[in-house]
């Protein structure tokens, strides 16, 4: 799970494909945090991604950066939990002008059954799960 962390961290956006419906749904996300064991991702509750995922939790995430790729299918699962969502504020000052562990729209998923698959041109790829 560091290595996908660590992947993440360094592509700086990757991207969520959540279904709405019959519709894929893809945007740029660029948060990612470990917390007790798990890895998150945030967003706010009034985002129509938050109501996909709440709707259907299967999500996959793609990122890109230094000629290889990764893919990662998962189930979200929201953490509602205050420490949780301190601990990606924290990771992620920034976010605290627009987020608070305490409001009605701060929102943490950690990634559950997660499959992480690194791909590129030059070697073959290979499997992470957590």
């Amino acid at each position: 799970m560091q290595e996908v962390y660590d992947f993440l961290k360094k592509a700086g956006t990757y991207y969520l494909a959540t279904v709405e419906g019959d519709q894929p749904r893809v945007r740029p996300f660029g948060t990612v945090n470990i917390f007790e064991g798990k890895l998150y991702i945030q967003t706010g509750k009034v985002k129509p991604c938050s109501k996909q995922m709440l709707a259907n939790p299967k999500i996959e995430i793609c990122a890109f950066t230094g000629g290889e790729w990764l893919r990662i299918a998962a189930k979200a699962v929201e953490d509602d939990r205050v420490e949780a969502k301190e601990s990606m504020l924290e990771a992620y000052p920034n976010l605290k002008a627009m987020y608070s562990a305490t409001d009605d729209n701060t929102q943490v998923l950690y990634l559950k059954d997660a499959v992480a698959t690194f791909s590129s041109f030059t070697a073959p790829s290979r499997e992470v799960r957590f």
